[in-house]
């Protein structure tokens, strides 16, 4: 990932048109080199996720180019690339791994980042799985047990109170109180550059598995009947 990480630094030193134009065959090259990877990394996960089996980088990857048109930045590329490898692929509505390599500076979308989850949950899933939560015994909070220490629960934005039909008191009200359902994990560029990175990421995502599972049960049954 060394290419990818530095040409992202050097897109982000000059975020315009030009400047990409001129360097288009570099930026193809790294594509190629991240695509191959995704598609590495999609068959070490399948090795314990078969839901994912089958699919390619083409099914998981995002283009380049920004939205700018509700955006204060005008940027027109991302300094970034991300995979979400979910069962259907990235459009499917299914919870799923994301692996993102961008700069390595802080905050998003800087940093290096490995997550796996739901940031936007329907709520009709979101009830049912804060239902399961609230009355599964602590079935959630052993799959986040399973996947310490590597990755950490994103309570960022949780509701202040319950959600409607939880009264106060309800066990494990600090994760139904969740609006999105997420783990992160965020490497160093040391992590990025080993030499078997796809087994390296897969078996941190193998730690995440059942909390993946217990999510897209919720997905599946939300969408039943």
């Amino acid at each position: 990932m060394k290419d990818v990480i530095a040409f992202l630094r050097e897109l982000k030193q000059n975020n315009d048109r030009t400047w990409f134009n001129a360097h288009k065959g570099q930026y193809l090259y790294v594509q190629g080199k991240f695509q191959r990877l995704v598609d590495e990394l999609i068959s070490e996960i399948s090795t314990f996720d078969p839901s994912v089996a089958g699919l390619t980088a083409k099914d998981c990857t995002y283009r380049i180019y920004r939205d700018v048109r509700f955006s204060e930045d005008k940027s027109p590329y991302k300094t970034h690339f991300g995979a979400f490898i979910a069962p259907g692929g990235k459009k499917s509505g299914f919870s799923g791994y994301y692996f993102h390599v961008a700069t390595g500076g802080e905050g998003y979308p800087d940093n290096h980042m490995l997550a796996v989850g739901d940031y936007c949950c329907t709520p009709e899933a979101l009830r049912i799985l804060r239902e399961d939560i609230a009355y599964g015994q602590g079935d959630f909070e052993q799959t986040l047990q399973q996947a310490a220490p590597y990755f950490c629960l994103d309570c960022d934005g949780s509701l202040k109170r319950n959600p409607k039909g939880f009264p106060e008191g309800t066990p494990y009200e600090e994760y139904i109180r969740l609006k999105k359902f997420c783990l992160c994990h965020i490497p160093d560029d040391l992590f990025f550059l080993s030499e078997n990175l796809p087994q390296r990421v897969a078996g941190l995502f193998r730690l995440t598995y059942p909390f993946l599972q217990y999510l897209n049960r919720s997905i599946a049954y939300s969408r039943e009947g």
